[in-house]
């Protein structure tokens, strides 16, 4: 052992006696205050008869607030536990210039950690603006923004560890980029039961994402296993960290695509020490704005359709409904609407008259509010103008003429023959093509906006401080706009344009950009998540000379061409079997459709393979052996992904490349594509031949 490592194992050691001290104090608190509080309760239960009430009050609040006190220590002693199993993970030695050049080694770790005894912090946050010089700068020159302003000075040493359950692994001494040979040594790991944080191996320009305070909108367009699920969870956590006196957990919410993705990034926040936050999918958003009084189609079952039928009606329905230029037809016809909704005309009792005009400005002046609402506050302006102008006030008999007289000036109209009527005035009523009362997905968001525009909708999430939104590029322009509207707030949305898997009604980075306000955005180029030989074989189905893959070497990925459909059932089997003895941890099964996976799954089952299918009901992600389909399986990550049925008769069109390319870039380790018969013109030309159903 190096006298460095000597160091190092010694200052460890200290840390982690440090922690125990701690952690012994904070139990032995937490112990005194549960026997103050089984005191007092025995105290209070055992003179409650010569008590008043104002005694029994201080007893209950002195309870509730060591209650509180004791669930803060419980919190602490949580972090503390957690902190010893890995306390930090890098360290930089820093000279500050007007110090003396006086140098300070900085830990950085997950948490903070401040030793009670001599009231040095030990272990600084990952998110303190000191801790960012260990990701942006390598020996030299070094900066970083303090509260009191811009520091500089030089950075001396850099090295970086890897401690688990208290032991230090390893140790990498300062050079260039060690942050990159950790971060390939935990690539080439197998996948766990959820992403990761990757505080360790933020890289440069990852971090720069992460701590980017300002920008009101950031649009992360990052390629295929660039980490920007991670990067924008990471992001969520420095910004909790930065602005922890006016923004809260509660105030943040994920728009996730799904629950099983959601459940996937759920344990991300947790392990960075914050709060879970909230997270609601699209279609439930949706479901909330239409008050639950339309049934529609989900966006699993539009892809669906679209993967099971080749309708150019339906292709087109969905483009029209996507456009941007269909909110300015919304808009016109709005307006069109308004300008018929009322005919004024007077009315009177008696001698008091309340003319046409009057009716006719007060009209226009509630526009914007539900029908009802609307010409109640046109009633009850004419009400007080009678009362003013008049000295009169109305009897029930004339105010139940007056009411039926305004409701019959209104032309009311239902939400949904409104909508139906925007197509009819368009001239294209072939674009309305709801099914058994459903509505079609491409309706929904068009439909909200509607209703936005002529009677409002109740937001029960307006107190949203800030939105994220992944896999932006399957939302469309107008469900963007509807979004702005709804939440006038900080936001960060990541997605892929690549990884649509409906390219009929999809947004890239730079539509996002003009539909949002305010909007920043930034590239990530570099995939980290798959091995060299898997993204060149992924880029040759889907080029992106923008995309940057890590030199992480792996095995060639395989294309096996089998005769039959039941040879392909057979050699699934095999691999999954393979899988089961290997150490890897998950193996993906990714079909084009949700019927060939079901039929998959089942085919599976009947040879005795234990496989989850994943379906729209899934709520949770699991490892081991999972039947999915390219739609489900974006934003995850397995250690083996196969492709079954990958030949020219399936993935055909510019949709399936796409849904293609997903499937294969979820492969960490190892790729193997099986096509029975001729392989997807898609497809590079390295063909392994098969005899017997197995690879050659």
């Amino acid at each position: 052992m190096s006298a460095a490592e000597r160091e190092e194992h010694e200052r460890l050691d200290a840390c982690l006696r440090s922690i125990d001290e701690n952690s012994h104090r904070i139990a032995s608190r937490l112990n005194a205050y549960s026997q103050d509080i089984r005191a007092s309760k025995s105290h209070m239960w055992e003179a409650r008869r010569d008590m008043d009430h104002i005694e029994k009050i201080a007893i209950k609040q002195a309870l509730d607030q060591k209650s509180r006190q004791g669930e803060v220590l419980k919190e602490q002693q949580e972090k503390l536990r957690k902190l010893r199993r890995s306390p930090y993970f890098g360290r930089f030695d820093f000279s500050r210039r007007a110090s003396g050049r006086e140098k300070e080694a900085i830990y950085v770790g997950v948490h903070d950690f401040r030793d009670e005894n001599s009231g040095r912090t030990l272990v600084h946050d990952w998110r303190a603006p000191i801790s960012g010089m260990f990701y942006d700068y390598e020996i030299g020159p070094a900066r970083y923004e303090a509260p009191a302003g811009e520091v500089e000075g030089e950075l001396e040493l850099k090295r970086q560890f890897r401690i688990r359950d208290g032991r230090m692994e390893f140790m990498l001494e300062s050079g260039v980029n060690i942050v990159d040979d950790v971060l390939q040594e935990e690539l080439s790991r197998s996948s766990d039961e959820g992403m990761r944080n990757i505080v360790a191996t933020i890289q440069r320009d990852q971090n720069a994402i992460i701590r980017d305070g300002d920008a009101h909108t950031l649009i992360i367009q990052g390629v295929a296993g660039s980490g920007k699920t991670s990067i924008a969870l990471h992001r969520i956590a420095f910004l909790l960290y930065r602005f922890k006196d006016t923004l809260t957990s509660d105030d943040i919410l994920i728009i996730s695509p799904n629950r099983v993705f959601a459940d996937y990034i759920g344990n991300v926040l947790p392990e960075l020490g914050e709060e879970q936050v909230g997270e609601i999918g699209i279609e439930t958003l949706a479901d909330e704005l239409l008050g639950h009084k339309y049934r529609f189609q989900t966006f699993f079952e539009q892809t669906s359709l679209m993967l099971e039928k080749e309708d150019e009606a339906l292709k087109e329905r969905i483009a029209a409904k996507a456009s941007l230029d269909l909110l300015k037809q919304i808009d016109a016809y709005v307006e069109h609407l308004e300008a018929s909704s009322f005919s004024a005309d007077q009315w009177r009792t008696a001698r008091r008259i309340v003319p046409d005009w009057f009716f006719e400005e007060t009209w226009r002046k509630y526009r914007g509010l539900p029908f009802g609402e609307r010409v109640a506050e046109v009633v009850k302006a004419a009400e007080h103008k009678i009362g003013i102008y008049y000295n009169y006030d109305l009897r029930t008999d004339e105010r139940r003429s007056l009411r039926g007289a305004v409701k019959g000036m209104a032309r009311k109209t239902t939400l949904r023959d409104a909508y139906k009527g925007l197509f009819e005035w368009m001239g294209r009523p072939d674009l309305f093509r709801p099914s058994g009362g459903k509505l079609e997905y491409a309706d929904v968001f068009p439909l909200i906006y509607l209703k936005m525009r002529l009677e409002g909708v109740d937001n029960s999430r307006k107190g949203v401080k800030h939105l994220l939104i992944d896999e932006m590029q399957d939302y469309t322009p107008v469900q963007y706009a509807v979004i702005d509207k709804l939440f006038n707030c900080r936001k960060t949305i990541l997605g892929d344009a690549t990884q649509s898997v409906n390219p009929h009604g999809s947004s890239s980075s730079e539509q996002i950009q003009k539909v949002l306000r305010a909007a920043t955005r930034v590239k990530l180029n570099k995939s980290y998540r798959s091995t060299w030989e898997i993204m060149q074989f992924a880029l040759a189905i889907s080029p992106n000379e923008e995309l940057v893959p890590m030199r992480r070497h792996g095995e060639p990925p395989e294309i096996v061409t089998l005769k039959r459909p039941a040879e392909v059932i057979e050699h699934v089997a095999r691999l999954a079997s393979d899988f089961e003895a290997s150490p890897h941890q998950s193996l993906a099964i990714i079909a084009k459709a949700q019927k060939q996976a079901k039929k998959l799954h089942q085919a599976l089952d009947d040879q005795g393979i234990d496989a989850n299918l994943l379906d729209e009901r899934s709520a949770g992600f699991s490892t081991g052996i999972v039947v999915c389909t390219s739609h489900l399986a974006k934003g995850l990550e397995f250690d083996r992904v196969v492709v079954p049925d990958a030949d020219a008769a399936n993935y055909k069109t510019e949709m399936d490349r796409n849904l293609l390319y997903v499937a294969c870039t979820r492969a960490m380790h190892r790729l193997t594509v099986l096509a029975s018969g001729q392989p997807s013109p898609f497809l590079p030309d390295q063909v392994a031949p098969a005899t017997d159903g197995r690879a050659g």
